[in-house]
């Protein structure tokens, strides 16, 4: 990137965390205590432990296409998570709560990025679902500005990460999505059902 480039993006930082702030510090405004425990328990919704024991119980209750699924998940999940801990060590965003680890750093959000991808991945395996399976992701990602831990871009930008990989995923490796188990199984359902 030459000198100029580098530049107009550091001039461009300045509102972009200007407006960030402004509207960090209108969501804690809405801060009240009965909501609380509900915007933490959905912060732990989106912890690894949680998350695997979802996949688990989906390889483990959808028969055949539960594995498929999960495959298509752990596929879409590993280059989101390498991407997000790749641009926080990278960016070394400091957390709106003051939290200065670079490990940590506030820049993107793993679990805003993580709630994407498979929302964007359970909705391609149980279409009937999506409304719940995105609401859950919002709310996931709504807990995390709510809670003062990541700011409305790092937030923005891991609604992108995740559902971008998920997207490139899907269409380049298709035995990977899951909407296409699903189409396979249907279609063995109904060839079973022809006489």
């Amino acid at each position: 990137m030459k000198p100029a480039s580098w530049l107009l993006a550091i001039a461009l930082l300045g509102p972009i965390q200007s407006l960030d702030v402004a509207i960090e510090a209108r969501i804690q405004e809405t801060r009240r205590p009965w909501l609380e425990r509900p915007m933490h328990e959905l912060t732990e919704i989106g912890r690894p432990v949680w998350v695997l024991s979802g996949l688990l119980a989906v390889a483990l209750l959808d028969g055949g296409t539960g594995v498929a699924t999960v495959r298509g998940c752990v596929a879409v999940l590993i280059p989101v998570n390498l991407m997000v801990e790749g641009l926080k060590w990278g960016v070394g965003r400091t957390r709106p709560d003051g939290d200065t680890r670079r490990a940590n750093s506030s820049f993107p959000s793993s679990h805003a990025a993580n709630a994407m991808a498979l929302a964007w991945m359970l909705s391609r395996r149980w279409p009937r679902g999506r409304l719940a399976f995105w609401t859950l992701a919002l709310l996931i990602t709504w807990s995390r500005m709510y809670l003062n831990r990541h700011y409305p871009t790092d937030c923005l930008a891991s609604v992108v990460i995740g559902i971008g990989c998920a997207i490139l995923i899907c269409s380049r490796w298709p035995r990977l999505d899951p909407a296409r188990a699903r189409a396979i199984v249907k279609s063995a359902e109904r060839a079973s059902e022809s006489p």
